[in-house]
C-alpha cells in the first residue's frame, strides 16, 4: 500500500460524494445524485475518476470479527535490529504479506513499526511471532498489547 501518491484535486461535489460512499459504498448513484444535485452519469464519471486517481483506494465489505467466532485483536510494537533501507523494506513486505496483519505503520519514536493483528486466538499470534519476528529476522524486540475491547474501529478519513 503506497502512501506517497500525489493528492487528488477535489471539488465540493467530489468531497460530498466521498463522504457518502465512505459511509456506504453501495449507495446507488441515483441516491447520491439526489443528495448532492448531480445527474447519475455525472456521479458515475466522478466515481470512476476518483477510483482511477486513487482517492478511493478500495471497495470492500467490512466484516464483523465477532460474527466469525472468537477473534483477538493484538497490537505489536516492533523494533528493528538494523535500519538499513533494504532490511526495513524486507520487513515491510513481510508484514504486508501476512493476512492477519490488518494494519502496518512504519513510525517514528521508540519503535520502528506498529502492527495491528486479527487472529483466531493467542496461539495463532504466537506462531506468527515466530515466523514474522524470529525466523525471518531483523527484529531486535517487540511488545504485544492485547485489546480487551474494540471501542472504535474505522478507516474513515475526515472530510471537510
Amino acid at each position: 500500500m503506497a502512501t506517497t501518491k500525489k493528492a487528488v484535486e477535489l471539488d465540493d461535489f467530489d468531497l460530498r460524494i466521498l463522504a457518502i460512499v465512505q459511509q456506504n459504498n453501495q449507495t446507488p448513484h441515483r441516491e447520491i445524485g439526489e443528495q448532492i444535485g448531480l445527474s447519475v452519469p455525472s456521479i458515475a464519471r466522478r466515481l470512476q475518476r476518483l477510483r482511477s486517481a486513487g482517492a478511493i483506494a478500495d471497495d470492500c465489505s467490512i466484516l464483523n470479527p465477532d460474527a466469525l467466532g472468537t477473534r483477538v485483536t493484538v497490537i505489536a510494537h516492533v523494533l528493528a535490529e538494523n535500519e538499513a533501507v533494504e532490511l526495513l523494506d524486507e520487513m515491510k513486505a513481510r508484514f504486508e504479506a501476512c493476512e492477519q496483519v490488518q494494519q502496518c505503520y512504519y513510525v517514528t519514536g521508540d519503535y520502528d513499526f506498529i502492527l495491528i493483528f486479527c487472529t483466531r486466538d493467542m496461539a495463532e499470534y504466537t506462531a506468527l511471532t515466530r515466523t514474522l519476528f524470529f525466523t525471518e529476522g531483523n527484529v531486535r524486540s517487540f511488545r504485544t498489547f492485547v485489546a480487551m475491547e474494540r471501542v472504535k474501529v474505522t478507516l474513515n478519513v475526515p472530510i471537510g
